[in-house]
């Protein structure tokens, strides 16, 4: 994982709160243990108005033409409630989305989107609301996230957002909980090389 430090990209706004895992990708889906494939079958029930996802709803903000290309997501509160499979960052992943910026996160979706360099960043909703209105103004307008200072921009207004310290070093040096595992291997081993013998593998 290469890390993330700034982002600048156009959003695609999703307007809604309380959307769930179920609605991000639903249980059907949920049919491998990678994370590449799921980006077609993202919000599968609000995309497509069939089931085989031949005929995409044109009124879903994320099919909109201007809206394609979009690396950043906007949405609300309590965003990834329901139950905690993994597959919904990955779809939002392979979809291309890279930054999500809602008023809130269910905590083990929040979690999930970490070890996956997913960057989910809260905001206040009349900050979201200037974001909205910027998008719907003109859905080219790009909004700068500059991790390290912790900052969303738009059309000259700055935002500040919060993020735990392991939480940000983990996204900035492109950490999963392996890749945090491995930067402690020479005190691992230097434990393991102390053991007595019949206890070292």
């Amino acid at each position: 994982m290469t890390g993330i430090t700034q982002h600048s990209g156009k959003a695609a706004p999703l307007d809604q709160a309380n959307v769930d895992t179920d609605q991000i990708i639903p249980k059907q889906f949920l049919t491998g243990v990678t994370r590449v494939g799921y980006g077609k079958h993202l919000f599968h029930d609000w995309r497509y108005l069939d089931l085989h996802e031949q005929e995409p709803n044109p009124d879903f903000s994320l099919n909109k033409p201007e809206h394609q290309g979009a690396s950043i997501l906007l949405t609300r509160e309590n965003f990834g409630c329901g139950s905690s499979r993994e597959h919904a960052p990955w779809a939002l992943g392979d979809f291309g989305f890279q930054v999500i910026i809602a008023t809130s996160f269910a905590d083990i979706f929040y979690g999930n989107c970490i070890n996956n360099q997913i960057l989910p960043l809260s905001l206040k909703n009349p900050e979201l609301d200037v974001l909205f209105a910027a998008v719907a103004a003109d859905p080219e307008v790009q909004i700068d996230i500059d991790l390290p200072a912790q900052t969303v921009s738009c059309h000259g207004q700055q935002f500040h957002f919060d993020i735990a310290e392991h939480h940000k070093y983990n996204l900035i040096k492109g950490l999963d909980a392996i890749g945090q595992t491995l930067e402690l291997q020479d005190k691992i081993e230097a434990f393991e090389g102390k053991l007595p013998t019949w206890l070292q593998a």
